[in-house]
């Protein structure tokens, strides 16, 4: 059996260090980012380590693009581990982008790869600690909305649920990230009974480009890393260790639950309460 991986994002940051993570794990590795001359460069850089590496240019929310993925997957041979690293953070897009990317294209991704999943296929979607901040209390009417990340008017009904406050890409991105919490919940249910599994991870604050980009916008994020547990940023290879784990056979009775590393902000936060 010739088995397959995919990483999302994997021009650079996460992304990147999840497909060096898996490249000795599979046997076929396909490297998914919007940017051509950092998946290919990448692709050059992770090659004769292990898997045969493939760069592939996608927009993670175009479905036709989702479908030539997902059958170029099917003809090298079954799938086995996907890290799902792309995404957009509050910087870098509109409220409504953010959104789609984040949440929308998580479900698109599902969708399409959903009919290749089997006994010990697994795939990890990359939330947020960002998700346990804000307003945590139930609101039914916006979880009937996020139940349904591809319905055609979700950006409009989720904006109607939350309020005119979601039009902030903090507040955003935030949403979305809890919108991957709850997919993945609905996702392990729907593949389970072939024996494919799906989890999240939450990472914190993390020394990536994309890191270094937020944290020169939003000075309070220096304070979350001086109040955490461990005091410091994380590295990229700590989150690509946690995933690789999550994909693998020892993590086979893992399933439908997030992942927080954030090296203890949370724990700090709550210490300090």
């Amino acid at each position: 059996m010739t088995t397959v991986g995919i990483v999302t994002g994997a021009g650079r940051g996460m992304g990147l260090e999840c497909a060096r993570s898996l490249v000795g794990r599979v046997d076929r590795l396909l490297l998914v980012d919007l940017d051509e001359r950092t998946v290919t460069g990448a692709a050059g850089e992770l090659a004769g380590r292990g898997a045969l590496v493939e760069p592939f240019v996608l927009d993670i929310t175009d479905r036709d693009g989702l479908a030539r993925l997902a059958a170029r997957a099917r003809e090298l041979g079954t799938l086995r581990a996907v890290a799902h690293a792309a995404g957009i953070s509050p910087t870098m897009a509109g409220w409504r982008r953010i959104l789609t990317v984040d949440l929308v294209g998580t479900a698109l991704l599902a969708e399409a790869l959903r009919p290749l999943a089997t006994r010990g296929t697994a795939m990890v979607c990359f939330a947020s600690m960002a998700a346990m901040f804000g307003d945590t209390e139930p609101r039914p009417e916006v979880e009937a909305v996020l139940a349904d990340p591809l319905d055609g008017h979700f950006v409009e009904r989720i904006r109607e649920a939350v309020g005119p406050e979601i039009e902030d890409q903090g507040i955003a991105y935030t949403w979305a990230k809890r919108g991957v919490h709850r997919f993945v919940q609905r996702e392990a249910v729907r593949v389970g009974p072939v024996g494919a599994r799906v989890c999240s991870v939450s990472p914190g604050i993390v020394a990536t480009p994309q890191g270094k980009q937020e944290a020169e916008h939003h000075p309070s994020m220096k304070a979350l890393v001086e109040r955490s547990a461990l005091g410091r940023e994380g590295r990229p290879e700590e989150l690509a260790a946690v995933v690789a784990f999550l994909l693998s056979d020892e993590a086979s009775f893992l399933t439908g639950v997030d992942v927080l590393v954030d090296g203890g902000v949370r724990a700090g936060l709550a210490a300090r309460a």
